[in-house]
């Protein structure tokens, strides 16, 4: 089965995320898409992040009416803070009838040559990006590549860190997340510190 890895913090997940995985699920080729729920990035302050459970709770909330698409815990049982790199080789070791590829926006293809180990991720999985709004200049080395699939995806600006400024700024944020995701949110009063 082909997987594609959405990875991220998911701090909220939000509709743009849902929009990205979706259309990565109906449109690319790509099987199902697993949501891998980040419990530590590496470039992240960890103090800013939700309980990991919860964040993997929202995220299973908001695909639990898409069946191609999954919620993933599976780097909660890695040591952290853990590289994409590691993820792959355990789960390629756990799953070896399984083809896992990332999806990764193009904002982070320009970077990808900063990641642990980019070169052996290159050598054994495909990567499809989905566009995103950036100034930064597209990385020549990429630009051709056999393993990377530029996929026409919406362009979608909704982040995470807007919704969680906003929460906290008692703006409405309820049209950006998943009615299910709102609801929890709302009732938990989360982000609102």
């Amino acid at each position: 089965m082909k997987i594609g890895l959405y990875f991220g913090t998911f701090n909220p997940i939000h509709v743009g995320h849902l929009i990205i995985a979706n259309h990565m699920a109906e449109y690319s080729g790509l099987e199902q898409v697993w949501m891998v729920v980040t419990p530590h990035n590496p470039h992240k302050e960890k103090n800013s992040l939700l309980d990991d459970y919860k964040r993997l709770h929202l995220v299973a909330l908001a695909t639990e009416d898409f069946p191609k698409i999954k919620a993933s815990d599976f780097e909660f049982k890695l040591p952290q803070p853990n590289y994409t790199v590691t993820t792959l080789a355990h789960l390629q070791d756990k799953f070896p009838s399984h083809e896992f590829s990332l999806i990764m926006g193009e904002d982070n293809l320009k970077t990808f040559h900063k990641w642990k180990n980019y070169e052996v991720i290159l050598q054994n999985h495909d990567i499809y990006v989905y566009p995103r709004v950036s100034s930064e200049a597209a990385n020549p080395a990429f630009e051709n590549h056999p393993r990377i699939h530029k996929i026409d995806a919406p362009i979608v600006a909704i982040s995470s860190t807007f919704i969680r400024e906003n929460r906290k700024n008692k703006k409405n944020v309820q049209p950006l997340l998943p009615a299910k995701v709102w609801e929890y949110i709302d009732y938990n009063n989360l982000y609102k510190k």
